[in-house]
């Protein structure tokens, strides 16, 4: 992305060198008169876009420990009336939901938002970590097996579609400021994979600043502050800031579903979830799945002090953990583990201006490289000395009554399967993504009737191009000779 390299006047830089220096925060233009015009106007630029009172603001509520609460919050399960379940619901209801949903796709009211602001190091990749490839036999990137789901679903929408044409799914791409050019190329060079470059979007979510363990805002060079992204709680701001809500509004989307790239098996702009959110007239949904253990270390979505909420795991006492549901004997009484797969009416979207301010940020202790403000020189910390601020994309739930929020239990063998880890760790890696994508599609072809021989355990990679969920693989299962190939496209 090109740097803007018009130089500001002297009057602009001494209005913008007073707002910092009066803010406290006067040491980023420690260097600046020695920098060249390109770097006066790259730092100038970068500068501009703070408002240094309010980096203070959130750095100070931020980094000042909250007081305790006087009393322990009042933990719940979530009500009945704001939960559904595809383990325990019956079929019914499911081909309902996904009837609704499908639907709401085949009226192009329904959009995608997809966090991908990622790079994929502990992978042992620079690249975005939507480009890798978790060793399918295809070898299909994260984003292009989403991008065939979101294909798949709009040929089966097309099938209940009363006008003519294909519905449209529009996909906005959530990328950080290092991954969003990268996120452009890979698309581009694998012409979007087969979706109408016009349905795909891809916008960046804001940065803040670095900050001192003392306050200050880090340099990283002489011309350069030191940034991070703001969280995946920064997608509210950076919706309204791309002006992607007035996208939606152009294409009249109503419906709007939100997911993070490393997961795998997600069910990109599920109509059941959509459907089963739009039945129950809410403004956020969140899908979980069942907790596997009472020690299990995930946060889950409850209700505290009445409202709807994420609560780590090590907020909850061992024994409360560890109860079971009467209502359900041999299940825990907290079990929706947060997977940070959401639904949101686009109503509720409109109003990100009205409260986007009032959310949390939060602090993450990191070894930050910064210039030395004696020297110039960069200075790489071995422990750390400052923080970065990030807010949480469920930090709004508690600004919601419980009659507007929703949750789905999903199974896990199912929908969620994220890529955290190097190959070879055996959690949440390549092999697990792999391993658990080709057992799904093992599943979907025996319950349309394949047989396999007796001992293979091998899996079988099936086309999102194909079936999205599983549907219409009967002709495939019949001809299916597990000898021949461990894919269907």
């Amino acid at each position: 992305m090109a740097v803007d390299s018009t130089v500001p006047t002297l009057e602009q830089v001494s209005e913008l060198k007073d707002k910092y220096t009066n803010a406290g925060q006067g040491q980023v233009f420690t260097f600046y008169d020695s920098l060249s015009s390109e770097e006066q106007a790259q730092l100038y630029k970068q500068l501009s876009g703070f408002d240094p009172l309010y980096i203070n603001k959130i750095a100070a509520k931020a980094l000042t420990p909250q007081a305790a609460e006087t009393e322990k919050p009042t933990l719940e399960p979530l009500p009945e009336s704001a939960t559904a379940s595809i383990l325990d619901s019956d079929k019914q209801s499911q081909d309902e939901w996904w009837n609704r949903g499908l639907q709401l796709i085949a009226d192009s009211k329904v959009a995608v938002v997809l966090m991908a602001g990622g790079q994929g190091t502990r992978l042992g990749s620079s690249a975005p970590k939507g480009c890798f490839d978790i060793g399918l036999p295809s070898h299909k990137s994260l984003f292009q097996i989403q991008a065939e789901r979101i294909a798949r679903l709009q040929v089966l929408a097309a099938k209940v579609r009363e006008q003519n044409g294909q519905p449209v799914v529009p996909w906005y791409v959530m990328t950080s400021g290092p991954t969003r050019k990268a996120t452009e190329d890979f698309f581009k060079s694998n012409n979007y994979f087969g979706l109408d470059p016009e349905q795909v979007i891809i916008f960046e979510q804001g940065v803040l600043p670095c900050i001192s363990n003392d306050g200050k805002i880090l340099l990283e060079s002489k011309s350069k502050v030191a940034v991070a992204p703001d969280g995946n709680g920064g997608i509210y701001n950076a919706l309204v800031d791309a002006k992607v809500l007035d996208d939606m509004a152009r294409r009249g989307i109503e419906h709007v579903h939100a997911y993070c790239v490393d997961n795998c098996l997600v069910k990109v702009a599920d109509p059941v979830f959509i459907g089963y959110c739009a039945s129950q007239d809410v403004d956020i949904g969140t899908k979980v799945v069942r907790k596997r253990n009472a020690t299990e270390p995930v946060g889950l979505i409850l209700t505290k002090n009445g409202k709807p909420d994420v609560v780590e795991y090590s907020e909850i006492d061992d024994a409360v953990a560890a109860e079971e549901d009467p209502a359900h004997p041999g299940v825990l009484r907290f079990r929706a583990a947060n997977i940070v797969n959401h639904y949101y009416s686009f109503r509720f979207l409109k109003s990100i201006p009205e409260w986007a301010g009032n959310l949390p940020h939060h602090i993450a202790r990191k070894k930050i490289p910064y210039a030395d403000l004696e020297s110039g020189e960069t200075v790489k910390p071995e422990k750390p000395n400052g923080i970065k601020l990030e807010q949480f994309v469920f930090d709004v739930f508690p600004m919601l009554e419980l009659s507007k929020f929703a949750c789905m239990e999903v199974k896990r063998e199912d929908e969620f399967s994220p890529l955290k880890n190097a190959r070879g760790t055996g959690e949440d890696d390549p092999d697990t993504s792999k391993r658990d994508i080709m057992a799904q599609g093992r599943r979907w072809l025996e319950a349309a009737g394949a047989k396999f021989p007796p001992g293979v355990e091998d899996g079988v990679e099936v086309s999102p191009l194909v079936s999205y969920c599983g549907e219409g693989l009967e002709e495939r299962a019949a001809k299916w000779d597990f000898n021949t190939a461990d894919r269907i496209e």
